[in-house]
């Protein structure tokens, strides 16, 4: 979360402020870091994979079928833990794409926002955006209290503003690509 943050703060100057937006991406991507920053994301998500994989294998092998209904009367949440597998692989879909279009085909200095907003006006590629930020809310919106539960850092006392400020985090993440992206695809500043 805390690279998706970075990340979208890095993003959001391509809006309005080209200079800042190109020293960013020139500055992320020259530095000494960046192939270990790129490498330990990596290993996280592929952590994350299988050890949701081996958890839903054990609890599939344990008898777990149940339909998953929320105690409390929060929809959006029971909805986003019903389907957090299909987000997750459709954010894993986008971010391949994703990596493909604007990381592994990385133009020169000063010309990333250029790039950005060419795979921004070509319809699938702003509607496989809009899937993988809508996604990528979703997955966080149940991720963050999933993850605090996992832990065993969710109690009575906590849980209610873990809750409240993962689900922020989770629209503020989500929405904020979605509205950058949808404003680089339609706006011109």
């Amino acid at each position: 979360m805390l690279f998706l943050l970075v990340h979208l703060a890095g993003v959001i100057p391509a809006l309005a402020a080209p200079e800042a937006f190109e020293h960013y991406a020139d500055t992320i991507h020259n530095s000494p870091w960046h192939p270990v920053g790129e490498l330990a994301l990596a290993s996280a998500g592929l952590v994350h994979i299988i050890s949701s994989l081996f958890k839903s294998v054990q609890n599939r092998q344990a008898g777990n079928r149940a339909k998953l209904s929320s105690r409390r009367d929060q929809p959006l949440a029971a909805f986003a833990s019903r389907n957090k597998l299909i987000a997750g692989l459709i954010t894993l879909n986008f971010l391949v794409i994703h990596l493909l279009q604007l990381r592994l085909h990385r133009p020169g200095a000063g010309h990333e926002r250029e790039l950005l907003l060419a795979v921004l006006h070509q319809p699938l590629s702003l509607g496989l955006y809009v899937a993988g930020c809508l996604a990528i809310g979703l997955h966080l919106f149940h991720g963050t209290e999933a993850a605090h539960r996992s832990l065993g850092l969710l109690s009575p006392m906590n849980s209610s503003y873990l809750r409240s400020g993962g689900r922020l985090l989770a629209i503020v993440i989500g929405g904020g690509f979605l509205l950058t992206s949808l404003g680089l695809a339609f706006g011109e500043f």
